[in-house]
C-alpha cells in the first residue's frame, strides 16, 4: 500500500516504513539505545533524502525516549541538576546545528557531510564496540573476570574549575566537560538526526564517572528536550519535519521496542555489544559503498531553494 510523503515528497509502501520503524524499535529495546543512528540511514537508503530523514527522526527519538525516561523517573535513576547541565549545553549545540545544518543545504553539501559522519562515527563506534565485546566474551570463556571501575576514580575533567556538587550521581565535578558533552550530543542530534545515545552513555561512565544506574535516564531525559527543540528548529527554519512519515515509524517503533526487550532478556551483555558492533559496522560499509560508488544517475536536476531570483 502506497502512501505518499507530502514533505519527502516521495510515495513509499506504508508497511515498509512499518516494518522499519518496528525493526529499529526491536534493535532499540534489545540493545538500548535510540537507534536514531541507524534509521537515519535507512530512511535514505529507501530514497528519502537525508534533509528530510533528519529532521522527521527528530520527532521520533522524542516519542521514544518519554516512554524510557518516564519508566527511570519512577525508579528514581534520573540525576536531574546533571541533566539540566547537558540539556544547557544541548540546546546550545543543537541550535549552532540547525544553523550548520542550513547552510550545508543552501550550499547543496549536506548529503556529503551526513554521509561522511554517519561512516566516521559507524565505524569509529562499531569498532570499539566489537573490539571489547570480542575480549570480553574471550575473557569469559576462559573463566577471567573483568575488574570494575571504582566510582571514586577521577581524572583531569575532575579537577576542572566551576565544579558542582550532583547529588544523585554521587559526583562533585566541573559542569565545563558536562556543558560540552551536552553541547557535542546537541550538535549530532541537529546534523545527523541521532538521539546521541551511544556517545553519551559511554561518554558519562568512562569520562565523567557518572554511576551506571542513572547513566540511562539521565541520557534520556536530556535528549527528549534538546531533541524537541531541534525538532522545531527544524520544522521553522528548514521545513524538513514530515508528520505523516514520522507518525508511522512510531507507530511501527512502540510495537517492535516491546518484542526487542524480551529478546534482549534472554542474551548476555557481551553478546548483545559484540551484535550491536556487527550491525552498527554493516550500516557504516553501507554508507561507506554509497559515498565510493557510482550512481546510477551521473546527473540530476533540482529546483533550488532560497537563491536569489
Amino acid at each position: 500500500m502506497e502512501i505518499y510523503l507530502p514533505i519527502a515528497e516521495i510515495a513509499v509502501n506504508m508497511f515498509m516504513l512499518l516494518g522499519m520503524g518496528a525493526a529499529v524499535g526491536f534493535l532499540s529495546g534489545m540493545f538500548g539505545v535510540g537507534g536514531g543512528f541507524l534509521l537515519t540511514p535507512l530512511l535514505i537508503f529507501t530514497g528519502i533524502s537525508p534533509a528530510v530523514a533528519v529532521a522527521t527522526q527528530t520527532g521520533q527519538i522524542v516519542a521514544s525516549s518519554v516512554s524510557g525516561a518516564l519508566a527511570h523517573w519512577q525508579r528514581k535513576t534520573i540525576d536531574v541538576s546533571l541533566g539540566v547541565i547537558l540539556i544547557a549545553g544541548g540546546l546550545v549545540g543543537a541550535a549552532l546545528g540547525v544553523v550548520l545544518f542550513s547552510w550545508l543545504r543552501r550550499f547543496g553539501q549536506l548529503d556529503l557531510i551526513i554521509g561522511i559522519l554517519y561512516v566516521l562515527f559507524l565505524g569509529g563506534v562499531g569498532g570499539m564496540m566489537l573490539v571489547e565485546s570480542g575480549r570480553a566474551i574471550i575473557r569469559r570463556r576462559l573463566g577471567r573476570s573483568v575488574a570494575a571501575r571504582r566510582p571514586g576514580q577521577h581524572t583531569w575533567l575532575h579537577r576542572l574549575p566551576v565544579r558542582m556538587r550532583f547529588k544523585r550521581s554521587k559526583l562533585y565535578i566541573s559542569v565545563l566537560p558536562v556543558a560540552i558533552l551536552g553541547a557535542l550530543i546537541g550538535l549530532l542530534v541537529a546534523i545527523m538526526g541521532v538521539g546521541g545515545g551511544f556517545i553519551m552513555v559511554p561518554a558519562m561512565i568512562y569520562l565523567l564517572r557518572v554511576p551506571t544506574n542513572v547513566v540511562i535516564g539521565t541520557s534520556l531525559f536530556q535528549i527528549i528536550f534538546v531533541t524537541a527543540f531541534a525538532a522545531v528548529l527544524h520544522s521553522v527554519t528548514t521545513q524538513s519535519v514530515d508528520s505523516v512519515l514520522a507518525l508511522l515509524l512510531m507507530i511501527g517503533g512502540v510495537m517492535g521496542a516491546q518484542f526487542g526487550v524480551q529478546a534482549g532478556l534472554k542474551l548476555r551483555g557481551e553478546q548483545l555489544r559484540l551484535l550491536l558492533a556487527l550491525l552498527v559496522l554493516a550500516v557504516g560499509v553501507r554508507m561507506l559503498y554509497g559515498l565510493v560508488a557510482t550512481p546510477t544517475d551521473l546527473y540530476s536536476l533540482t529546483i533550488a531553494t532560497g537563491a536569489p531570483e
